[in-house]
């Protein structure tokens, strides 16, 4: 096979969002050698000679219904200090790339496009990208903003489920990294079970979430009875501004609260509030405050505070986890990979600890190795 043919696609939905742009400029400057490959598990010495596609073979495009080209994207996220000062102008050529692969996204306000129309659109546009591009394959990510979760009598699908079932339709490998519907739909149901291919999802774990995985088997496995967990977020950016609506900050909490009840065995008390702070740019603050029980009852307190950039948290997952897809349909595995489960709030199936979650990341690492 020729260089040519070996490429792999990386196909955004959001492709001109914060994660999408900082997935984008990282990967060009990391395989520029410009900055090293940190938060990205899949650039550590358990996955060397896995067989993953090097990221200087990943081809970037996708979905948006933005229309700020990702160089002006990128310029801003080094302006809110999200991207290192001049990596926009360093990998311009790559970025410049990217957003002349992106297509409009949809539905938008007044399209009177059917699902049925608008699926095909969107697979004919993967469809095209690779065929142009000669990839071998092409992994479709959802990156886009939070949809609130469809109603029981909607007659349409969400979003979401339109792009995911476009994936389907294109023969590509499928990740949902936000807490929207995506392929669960049950409209989706036969395709996704009678597509072979391999998927993971959903909701990316980045921060809050990530520090409960870890924390909540502590105390499981000292004994210690949690009362109550409560915690905020403040954010800023186009996270926070979908958060803003109820329907989609309870579509994400409902992943946050998940992992502590399928780790303590039953959901304690206090809820996730979700503060859109416009000024915050994309960065984020995250309380969490737990109540729990030590010996002869004594009343103990922990508190925890995340501050961080969920764009710079998120990009180096994705980039993971494209690579981990794209190897997986090359291998010729199919359905869902709860292997992935490291990577999510709601994942396939598996462990819900971290520790656990990795073991069985790595196991898949060896695996891969093994398939070769």
């Amino acid at each position: 096979m020729t260089a040519r043919a070996v490429r792999t696609g990386v196909w955004f939905i959001g492709a001109r969002g914060s994660v999408a742009t900082t997935a984008t400029a990282g990967c060009a400057a990391v395989a520029a050698g410009l900055h090293p490959p940190t938060g990205m598990v899949t650039e550590t010495p358990p996955f060397t000679d896995c067989g993953l596609p090097p990221l200087t073979s990943l081809v970037f495009g996708g979905h948006d219904t933005l229309d700020c080209p990702l160089p002006k994207r990128a310029e801003a996220l080094a302006a809110g200090g999200v991207l290192p000062y001049g990596l926009p102008s360093a990998v311009a050529a790559e970025l410049t790339a990217a957003d002349a692969e992106i297509r409009p996204g949809g539905p938008l306000r007044g399209d009177t496009r059917a699902d049925e129309e608008l699926i095909a659109t969107f697979a004919a546009d993967i469809e095209d990208f690779a065929h142009r591009h000669g990839l071998a394959r092409t992994v479709v990510v959802n990156v886009a903003s939070t949809e609130a979760a469809p109603g029981g009598d909607d007659a349409r699908l969400p979003a979401s489920s339109l792009y995911a079932a476009a994936a389907l339709r294109a023969g590509c490998p499928y990740v949902n990294f936000t807490p929207s519907t995506g392929l669960h739909s049950p409209h989706l149901q036969d395709a996704v079970e009678s597509c072979g291919l391999p998927h993971a999802g959903r909701d990316g774990k980045t921060g809050q979430t990530l520090l409960r995985s870890v924390l909540a088997p502590m105390f499981v496995q000292r004994a210690l009875p949690v009362r109550a967990w409560s915690g905020t977020n403040l954010l800023g950016g186009g996270d926070g501004a979908a958060l803003a609506y109820p329907a989609a900050a309870a579509a994400k909490n409902a992943g946050k609260e998940r992992v502590l009840a399928d780790t303590l065995g039953t959901a304690p008390e206090g809820e996730v509030h979700i503060d859109d702070v416009p000024a915050m740019g994309d960065w984020k603050t995250a309380w969490d405050h737990i109540a729990f029980d030590g010996f002869l009852g004594s009343r103990m307190i922990l508190q925890t505070i995340w501050q961080g950039c969920d764009s710079a948290l998120a990009a180096p997952l994705v980039l993971d986890l494209a690579r981990l897809l794209a190897r997986s349909h090359e291998a010729g595995l199919t359905g869902p990979r709860p292997e992935l489960g490291f990577y999510f709030k709601d994942p396939d199936g598996g462990p819900a600890a971290l520790f656990d979650q990795y073991a069985a990341l790595l196991a898949f690492a060896g695996r891969l190795r093994e398939a070769r």
